[in-house]
């Protein structure tokens, strides 16, 4: 399902060239990511599967900035993330990425409008709060606005989460198995909601998941074993 765009013109938001990971161990060298090359173009959909162990949270991690590769290069929105430190990968990461995890990752103590708030007012945006209830109406919570996650279902949290991460407009959204929390019909309304605001929105979405179906709504999908692509 690697295929060609069919328009060439579009812009590359992630160009991945012979990127490895490895660790060492007392005894041996670990390899967690083997020579991974793709490129992604604006506004597509890609899932990365594979059993578990099988290098996807490690690829995530770093096309995210999150981590550096052992060898290898990741271009995130035509910026060389290795010739960056932590402080300018963080800048990258506030103003052109988004996250949705598996967990959530909402703050208990702030209320629903307020966690998807933070993000923006984190980079000194005066309509922080318009933009909030703006995208928390689209997903739904327009009645829940001031409840705080331990109120929330887990769906619910989730769209809160989903706001939060696209509320900013992102280029690029990573998406660490939005749905594994969740039971099925649920998921699939989260799924609904992901790939809805993917289309609105025109982000780049990538779509680390276990799940067949819905790596099947992607676009296109990369297959890891042992660290390896499968599937190029």
């Amino acid at each position: 399902m690697m295929q060609t765009p069919a328009t060439s013109d579009r812009q590359i938001m992630l160009h991945v060239q012979g990127l490895s990971k490895q660790v060492s161990l007392q005894d041996r060298t670990l390899t967690l990511l083997d020579q991974v090359s793709f490129q992604l173009y604006a506004g597509e959909t890609l899932a990365i599967t594979g059993a578990s162990g099988s290098g996807k949270s490690t690829l995530l991690a770093l096309l995210a900035g999150l981590d550096s590769p052992t060898s290898g290069s990741v271009q995130l929105v035509g910026v060389e993330l290795n010739n960056l430190d932590e402080d300018g990968r963080a800048s990258v990461r506030r103003h052109q990425v988004g996250f949705v995890f598996q967990s959530f990752q909402l703050l208990p103590a702030l209320s629903a409008l307020e966690n998807v708030m933070l993000p923006l007012e984190l980079t000194g945006d005066r309509g922080a709060k318009a933009k909030a209830l703006d995208i928390l109406e689209k997903v739904g919570l327009s009645e829940r606005l001031t409840h705080y996650p331990r109120q929330l279902s887990g769906g619910e949290q989730q769209r809160v989460a989903i706001a939060r991460a696209f509320v900013s407009t992102p280029a690029v959204l990573f998406a660490d198995e939005p749905t594994g929390n969740l039971d099925t019909q649920t998921g699939q309304n989260i799924a609904d909601l992901l790939f809805s605001l993917n289309q609105t929105a025109g982000t780049t979405l990538v779509l680390v998941t276990h799940e067949l179906k819905l790596a099947q709504r992607c676009q296109r999908s990369l297959n890891l074993e042992a660290g390896r692509v499968t599937n190029a």
